[in-house]
């Protein structure tokens, strides 16, 4: 018989001021402590309305983790790189970057930035970026639903993009009423975020509204399982994270993400010391681009 996932745990972020000042929301979608979100440390919804020039925002360290950051609506990023609605970005911190956004012009925008744990066997990987276009994200399009696949495998579908993390990522949008059912590994710890209007999910139907997040139950076996849901009478948009967990502990500090308080003072030294270049300068073979 096929594992069903259902609805564990549902909670509604609440937005708070942005570091980007007037205008900048920021909304925690992750509410738990690490060992309960593996291999999720931290997602943050930023809603931008910025109606001035001043700029904001500048550069800054990471290491440890891989930033995974989908824009929702808006541009971001500099004439080396601009990033538009729909598009994704996947960034290996690893070993350690520096890392600049500035915004420095009247700006709207919506972005969901992940910070995923690496396993311990890559903490410190070198660092690279991958950029998946909107126009080359994976689709498949039928029957009152779309589902663009970013990461992972998914609905006959598989990203370009390559995970030391094993991670599905999927905007998911149906139609009124429309239903499917679709598979992912039931030892995948996975989260719905609800972009708009509704959803039920699992045999159960349990309701999921507009800016609230879903947890599914998860399972200790690396079977398959089967993810049921149905949307609402306006439809639905979400957005689906399932990665399979570390089972490790972290120290997590700052911009930093480690295994022990000693890395964590090494990466400090290392950056103070102007060791840690900036993503970059990093080597062609380390950007990935679709």
């Amino acid at each position: 018989m096929a594992i069903k996932r259902k609805l564990e745990k549902i909670y509604t972020p609440q937005g708070q001021p942005g570091f980007l000042g007037a205008g900048h929301t920021a909304r925690p979608v992750l509410n738990d402590g690490f060992q309960a979100t593996d291999p999720f440390i931290m997602l943050m919804d930023d809603i931008l309305d910025k109606k001035d020039t001043t700029p904001v925002g500048g550069p800054h360290p990471h290491a440890g983790f891989e930033t995974v950051s989908f824009l929702l609506e808006g541009e971001m990023g500099d004439e080396a790189h601009k990033m538009k609605g729909g598009d994704f970005q996947l960034m290996t911190a690893g070993s350690g970057i520096v890392h600049t956004e500035i915004i420095d012009k009247k700006a709207k925008m919506r972005l969901l930035q992940l910070w995923l744990n690496l396993p311990k066997k890559d903490r410190w990987a070198t660092p690279r970026v991958q950029d998946l276009s909107l126009e080359r994200v994976p689709l498949l399009s039928q029957e009152g639903m779309e589902i663009k696949l970013y990461s992972g495998s998914l609905a006959g579908l598989t990203s370009p993009i390559q995970n030391y993390s094993p991670l599905i990522v999927a905007d998911i949008t149906l139609e009124a009423f429309a239903s499917t059912v679709q598979q992912i590994p039931a030892d995948y710890n996975t989260f719905l975020y609800v972009i708009s209007g509704s959803v039920q999910v699992g045999e159960d139907s349990r309701q999921l509204n507009q800016d609230q997040v879903g947890w599914l139950n998860l399972f200790g076996s690396p079977v398959q399982s089967d993810l049921q849901v149905t949307a609402g009478a306006e439809g639905v948009r979400f957005v689906l994270y399932a990665g399979k967990p570390t089972g490790e502990n972290i120290v997590s500090y700052g911009p930093f993400i480690a295994d022990s308080s000693t890395d964590i003072q090494r990466l400090y030294s290392e950056y103070r010391q102007g060791k840690m270049k900036h993503i970059s300068t990093v080597p062609q073979e380390q950007r990935l681009a679709w």
